[in-house]
């Protein structure tokens, strides 16, 4: 799935939409590609520095591309952020990152209007953010 495809299943378009592919995705869990944590332009840098807990967004967009494509609804549905819990972030910033980010989400529970994912940020066997997110969508 190229950024064309995951900008039609998800809000953000241009430059917010983080996500440059996916990878790979099943029932229960999703694997993307990012590349425009090094862009110069970049919508979410502050002070010219992107900034580590930034990642946040790319596992969010990860998790509503998920559900988009596992929806059982013809529409997928906007979800918001309700809760983050275990949020580690290891780096500072992401910005000065040179390889391309992975970011993996994998949903751990849910039902009609609430779900719950674990998600991280690596590069390779380095891990830059985890966590576990409670999302909540629009009915």
């Amino acid at each position: 799935m190229n950024r064309q495809a995951i900008e039609a299943l998800i809000p953000h378009k241009g430059a917010m939409c983080l996500l440059e592919e996916v990878t790979s995705w099943d029932e229960a869990r999703i694997a993307c590609r990012a590349v425009s944590h090094r862009a110069g332009s970049h919508p979410m840098r502050y002070a010219d520095i992107l900034p580590g807990l930034a990642g946040i967004e790319y596992a969010a967009q990860a998790m509503a591309i998920h559900g988009g494509l596992t929806a059982l609804h013809t529409t997928p549905r906007k979800g918001f952020l309700a809760s983050l819990r275990e949020v580690a972030c290891h780096v500072a910033r992401l910005d000065d990152i040179a390889a391309d980010l992975t970011i993996e989400a994998a949903r751990l529970a849910g039902e009609d209007a609430r779900v719950i994912y674990a998600f991280t940020i690596h590069v390779k066997d380095r891990i830059l953010l985890s966590g576990r997110a409670a999302v909540v969508l629009e009915a």
